[in-house]
C-alpha cells in the first residue's frame, strides 16, 4: 500500500530490510547516552558524588566512557546494522600490530616538528625535563598512566568516529559527506573542553580527517587508533604541550608564548595553524606506510 511504502521510504533501507543509516545513527547515540547516564549515576552512588574527570591515570569516567561507546556499539551493530562488531575495521590479521605500532610513531615526529619549530622561532621557553624535579619513577609513573589513559580514549573514540559514524554514514550518503560529517561531530563533541574556540574545532575538524586517512588507506581502525593514540601521548605527556585544552603529566618541560592563531595556545596544538604543516607530515607518512596495501587493494578490485 502507499502507506506502507511511504513508511518504507522513511524508515527503512532501499538495499535490505533494516532502518535507514540515520536512524541507526540516532538509535546508536540514544544507547551511549543511556548505557552513559546509567553507569554514572552507578558510579556517583558507589563514590558518592565525586567522580574525577582527568587524564593524569585511569579514572573511572574515562572506563565508563570506553564501556558506553563499546557496548552501545556492539549493541547497534547487532541489532540494528546487522552486522559484525568486528566488522567495522577490527578484523585481526598479520598487518594489526605494525599498524598499531607504526600509527603510534607517526605523530611522535609530528610533534617534534612543531616543537622545534616553536622552539627554534622562540614561540616556547625550555625549561628542563621532569626527572630534574619528580625523579625518574614518579616520570615513569606519569608516562605510564598518561598512556593508559589515552589507549582508552583512543580505542573508544576511533570505534566511535572512525568506526561507527564515519562507516554507516558512508552507506546512508557517500565518502565525502561522511568524511565531513564524522569529522563534525568529533569536532564538537571536544566543544566543552577547556579554552575550546573556532579554531580548536575547525583544527579537530582537520584532524578529524587526518585519523579518518588512515581508515581509508586501510579499511581498518588499527592505524586510526594507534594514531590516535600517538597523538595524545607525544602531544600531552613526552613534549608537554596540552592535549585538547586538558593537562597531563609532562617529560618535557617548557612554556609556549607565541601567537595563539599558530602555536594553538592553552588547547594545544591542534588549534593553531602550525598543526597544519604537522598533519600533512603525518598524512605522507600514513601514505608511505601503507602503499602496498592500497596497491593490492587496487589490483584485486
Amino acid at each position: 500500500t502507499h502507506e506502507r511504502s511511504l513508511f518504507q521510504t522513511v524508515f527503512l533501507s532501499p538495499e535490505e530490510l533494516r532502518l535507514r543509516a540515520g536512524w541507526r545513527l540516532l538509535l546508536h547515540t540514544i544507547f551511549y547516552l543511556v548505557i552513559l547516564v546509567t553507569l554514572t549515576l552507578g558510579a556517583l552512588l558507589l563514590y558518592r558524588g565525586e567522580l574525577e574527570v582527568s587524564i593524569k591515570s585511569i579514572s573511572p569516567a574515562i572506563m565508563i566512557e570506553l564501556v558506553s561507546i563499546l557496548s552501545a556499539t556492539y549493541l547497534a551493530r547487532r541489532f540494528l546494522d546487522y552486522r559484525s562488531f568486528s566488522s567495522l575495521g577490527l578484523q585481526i590479521d598479520r598487518s594489526t600490530l605494525s599498524d598499531l605500532i607504526v600509527g603510534f610513531f607517526i605523530p611522535g615526529l609530528m610533534m617534534a616538528l612543531i616543537f622545534l619549530v616553536e622552539y627554534a622561532v622562540g614561540w616556547t621557553q625550555f625549561q628542563g625535563w621532569s626527572w630534574q624535579t619528580v625523579g625518574i619513577s614518579q616520570s615513569a609513573i606519569g608516562l605510564l598512566g598518561g598512556l593508559s589513559v589515552f589507549i582508552m580514549v583512543g580505542i573508544g573514540e576511533e570505534i566511535l568516529s572512525r568506526g561507527y559514524h564515519l562507516q554507516n554514514l558512508m552507506e546512508g550518503l557517500n565518502l565525502h559527506w561522511a568524511l565531513f560529517l564524522s569529522s563534525s561531530v568529533f569536532a564538537l563533541l571536544h566543544l566543552f573542553n577547556p579554552s575550546s574556540s573556532l579554531m580548536s574545532t575547525l583544527g579537530l575538524l582537520a584532524a578529524g580527517y587526518f585519523l579518518a586517512y588512515g581508515w581509508v588507506r586501510t579499511r581498518k581502525l588499527w592505524l586510526p587508533i594507534g594514531l590516535h593514540i600517538g597523538w595524545n601521548f607525544f602531544e600531552g605527556n613526552v613534549f608537554g604541550f596540552n592535549v585538547s585544552g586538558l593537562d597531563t603529566f609532562r617529560l618535557l618541560l617548557h612554556t609556549p608564548s607565541g601567537p595563539e592563531f599558530i602555536t594553538g595556545g592553552t588547547f594545544g596544538p591542534e588549534a593553531g595553524l602550525i598543526a597544519i604543516p604537522a598533519m600533512l607530515l603525518g598524512a605522507w607518512l600514513v601514505k608511505l606506510y601503507t602503499r602496498d596495501r592500497v596497491k593490492i587493494r587496487s589490483n584485486n578490485a
